[in-house]
């Protein structure tokens, strides 16, 4: 088996966001830059290359223009009461979040804007929380999605790969797969691995794991950009926090390719790497079988709107704050009480109005980057044409002119969990009561209307309340909602300079992460609970963190 050598100042690993970004600091520094990465240049921009594309940003033009009064003081504070940060390693995962509120209140709009990139105009509002002031959740819609969504992301840095290396300051290595860290004297030297065969498969697909060379790269410095675990579900389940949320589910999707194996961070533990917070994740409640898969077990996320009624897998209705888009965790500590999966049921009314999916491939009106296209999809009549195509097509919908008939279907879809017909109409039936003025006692309801309150929310996320056995609205929509595996929260320790700490906490010569294998920066600087937009951002930011100091 044939070998190669390369000699760098820098070797990045992994052609992500946040590798994508290191690389490109590292070149704006003189340095010699090699980026390597496991998959094919199909590939270049990794998991971002799929995300809806939202960035958490602070008092910006869009949120002023939606009359939206943010400031700096109170996403600290929303960010703090999210994260509980309550480890003494949580020191750094705490600087380095503080360090990003500053940038998201600040330069990171207009660094972002100088790469070309602009928001759609209605600021979403993800993760409301619903518990109170000081726990979990954004006091206000934080939530930018960006035009052209996460290949609008991807696209300038992608670019800015091509052009490094067209001017022989970067070179882009595919199919290389990092096995090993060298290790001289104590500090991190290069790595070695394995040239894999080439593949033509699409973006996203599996690839083939033959080995058809070796290789060994040394440089000065080393920056690790590989992911998280969210594929690997042994790995998953291994560091699952049973003791905050339950037993481990038997059976999850993926919402991520398989290539994000968390392979890595054992690989850095062997070169002599510190891990910490493993047993903080973020999975999703709301995600359902890609009906048109693209990776292995692939599943895809609902983004509900807060109207659809929420159901356990015994039948009983979630109480607050585990409603629709609220408090992601202490939904999934709630679900997995009862069973593994749960249940939306909803009307035509409420999907049309405020279901989306995420994922670039799922809105192709937000990733064309077209108004004619949005107000076609968003505004027109019906749900936008991936929504439908889930409901006609999905494994997990279910669609009935009458209750009866509806949870007939749903115990055909889970006969080992079955639910009773007149339980389910009791709850919908009080829950419509709750209609007949504008006074009630009902959360949830309280919630629409306070959510209806936001004009973005108002205008294309949140549905007029009405009666959900109304035949009027209909017809009804059940939804079997699995856990969906997404990020890692925890990973290699890291200092505020990016470099990687050893168990003991002293700096690992040489080697610097970025990204989700460091839990976006510090080993988890969201803490216990994330903040939606703060996975590209983390990206972005301890991407930038890492280029500048390697």
């Amino acid at each position: 088996m044939g070998s190669e050598t390369f000699n760098a100042d820098v070797i990045v690993v992994g052609a992500g966001l946040a590798g994508m970004v290191a690389a490109h600091e590292a070149v704006l520094r003189g340095r010699r830059v090699l980026l390597l990465d496991q998959e094919g240049p199909q590939s270049l921009g990794g998991q971002a290359f799929w995300s809806l594309g939202g960035l958490f940003m602070v008092d910006t033009p869009e949120q002023r223009r939606m009359g939206i009064r943010d400031s700096a003081e109170l996403a600290y504070r929303d960010w703090m009461g999210s994260a509980q940060f309550d480890r003494p390693e949580d020191a750094n995962p705490r600087a380095l979040a503080a360090g990003f509120l500053d940038w998201a209140a600040g330069d990171m709009r207009d660094w972002l804007q100088g790469f070309g990139m602009r928001w759609f105009p209605v600021v979403g509002w993800a993760e409301r929380g619903g518990a109170g002031a000081e726990g979990h959740g954004n006091s206000v819609p934080r939530f930018h999605i960006t035009w052209g969504t996460g290949t609008g992301v991807v696209a300038p840095f992608a670019r800015l790969m091509q052009e490094h290396a067209a001017a022989g300051k970067l070179r882009l290595a595919f199919r290389h797969r990092v096995t090993r860290l060298n290790v001289t004297n104590g500090a991190v030297t290069g790595v070695a691995g394995d040239v894999l065969d080439d593949s033509s498969a699409p973006r996203g697909h599996s690839t083939s794991r033959s080995i058809k060379a070796d290789f060994e790269h040394s440089a000065e410095a080393v920056i690790l950009t590989t992911g998280g675990i969210g594929a690997n579900h042994d790995l998953v389940r291994k560091h699952w926090p049973t003791d905050r949320l339950g037993p481990a589910p038997r059976q999850m999707v993926s919402g991520v390719p398989d290539y994000v194996d968390g392979k890595m961070h054992a690989i850095a533990a062997k070169a002599g790497a510190g891990l910490i917070n493993e047993d903080r994740m973020w999975h999703y409640c709301e995600g359902v079988q890609n009906w048109d898969p693209i990776w292995p077990n692939h599943g895809i996320r609902i983004l509900p709107g807060p109207s659809s009624m929420w159901f356990d897998a015994t039948g009983n209705r979630m109480e607050a704050p585990c409603l629709p888009g609220f408090d992601t965790l202490s939904t999934l500590r709630r679900i997995l009480q009862a069973g593994e999966h749960s249940w939306f049921i909803l009307t035509q009314k409420i999907i049309e109005k405020e279901f989306a999916l995420s994922g670039s491939e799922q809105n192709p009106d937000l990733t064309s980057g077209s108004w004619r296209e949005v107000l076609k999809a968003r505004l027109g009549k019906g749900a936008t044409a991936a929504v439908e195509a889930f409901k006609d097509k999905g494994a997990d919908f279910i669609v009935a002119d009458d209750l009866d008939t509806l949870v007939t279907r749903m115990n055909a879809l889970t006969p080992d969990a079955p639910v009773r017909p007149d339980h389910i109409r009791a709850q919908i039936e009080a829950r419509d009561g709750q209609l007949d003025n504008p006074f009630g006692k009902d959360a949830q309801i309280t919630a629409i209307r306070g959510a209806r309150a936001y004009r973005g929310d108002r205008l294309i996320r949140t549905a007029k309340p009405h009666a959900i056995l109304d035949p009027a609205n209909g017809p009804l929509i059940a939804v079997r909602l699995n856990i969906l595996t997404r990020k890692s929260l925890g990973g290699l320790h890291s200092d505020l300079q990016g470099r990687v700490l050893t168990p003991e906490g002293t700096v690992l010569p040489g080697l610097y992460a970025a990204g989700e294998v460091c839990g976006f920066g510090g080993g988890g600087y969201h803490g216990y609970n994330a903040l939606e937009g703060t996975f590209l951002g983390g990206c972005l930011y301890s991407g930038r963190l890492a280029g500048q100091n390697a």
